[in-house]
C-alpha cells in the first residue's frame, strides 16, 4: 500500500509542476490577449480605410507574441504524449478569445472566414504536437457573431450602408454551416443559438437601411423569424 501511494505522490507532484509551468504561460497569454483585444476596439469608430488599416496592423503586431506562447505550451505538452486533454482546460478560454480575435481581424481584412488550419498556421502550432481543439475554434467563431452587430451599427452611423449586407451574407453562411453540425446541449450549442439572434439583429439593420432608401437597388431580405 505504501509503495502505491508513494508512486501516487510522485505522479501528483509531477502533474502539479506541469500545471505551474502552464499557468505561468497562461498568465502571459492573458496579458497579450487583453492588450490585443483593446487594440482592436478602435476599429468600430475608424472613419477612413487608412485608420481601419492602422488598427488592424496594430492588432496583428501581437501575433508573434501569441506564436511564442503557444509554442511554449506545445513544448510542455510535447513531452507528455496523450495528455493534451488532461491540461486543456488551462488554455481553453484564452483560445476561444484568440480564435475570435484572429478571425475578426481576418474578416475585417478579407470578408472571409478564417479556417481552422489557418488559425493553427497563424499560431505556428503543428497539429501532430499541439492542435487547436475544434470546439475551441467553433466557439471562437461564434464570438465573432456577437461582435459584428455592434460593428454594423457603427458602420451605418458612419455612412457605410453596404456593411450590413456584407455582414448579413457572412453570418448567414456561417449559420448555415453550423446547422450541418449535430450539436449537443452544451456551451457550443448555446453560442450557436446566440449566433441566430446576432444574425437577426444584423438583418434588421439591413432591412431598415433598405426601406429608408440608403442601399443600392439590390433587395435586402426581411429579418428572419424568431
Amino acid at each position: 500500500m505504501e509503495m502505491q501511494f508513494e508512486a501516487f505522490r510522485s505522479q501528483l507532484e509531477e502533474s502539479g509542476a506541469v500545471r505551474e509551468r502552464i499557468r505561468a504561460v497562461i498568465s502571459e497569454l492573458d496579458n497579450v490577449v487583453r492588450v490585443m483585444q483593446a487594440s482592436l476596439l478602435p476599429v468600430h469608430h475608424a472613419t477612413t480605410q487608412q485608420a481601419a488599416k492602422e488598427v488592424l496592423n496594430k492588432a496583428k503586431s501581437y501575433i508573434p507574441q501569441l506564436q511564442k506562447l503557444y509554442s511554449q505550451l506545445a513544448e510542455i505538452i510535447r513531452d507528455r504524449p496523450g495528455q493534451y486533454y488532461r491540461y486543456h482546460d488551462h488554455w481553453r478560454n484564452q483560445t476561444h478569445t484568440v480564435v475570435f480575435l484572429l478571425s475578426f481581424v481576418h474578416w475585417l481584412d478579407t470578408q472571409l472566414l478564417l479556417s481552422h488550419s489557418e488559425v493553427e498556421t497563424l499560431l505556428g502550432v503543428k497539429p501532430e504536437e499541439f492542435s487547436i481543439d475544434i470546439e475551441d475554434y467553433l466557439i471562437g467563431l461564434c464570438n465573432i457573431s456577437s461582435e459584428l452587430p455592434r460593428y454594423v451599427v457603427n458602420r451605418v452611423t458612419a455612412g457605410d450602408y453596404e456593411c450590413p449586407r456584407q455582414v448579413s451574407a457572412f453570418l448567414s453562411d456561417l449559420f448555415s454551416a453550423f446547422r450541418i453540425l449535430n450539436l449537443r446541449n452544451d456551451l457550443l450549442r448555446k453560442r450557436f443559438d446566440g449566433l441566430k439572434y446576432d444574425l437577426k439583429k444584423v438583418e434588421e439593420v439591413l432591412y431598415d437601411v433598405k426601406i429608408r432608401g440608403l442601399l443600392s437597388n439590390q433587395a435586402a431580405p426581411k429579418p428572419m423569424e424568431s
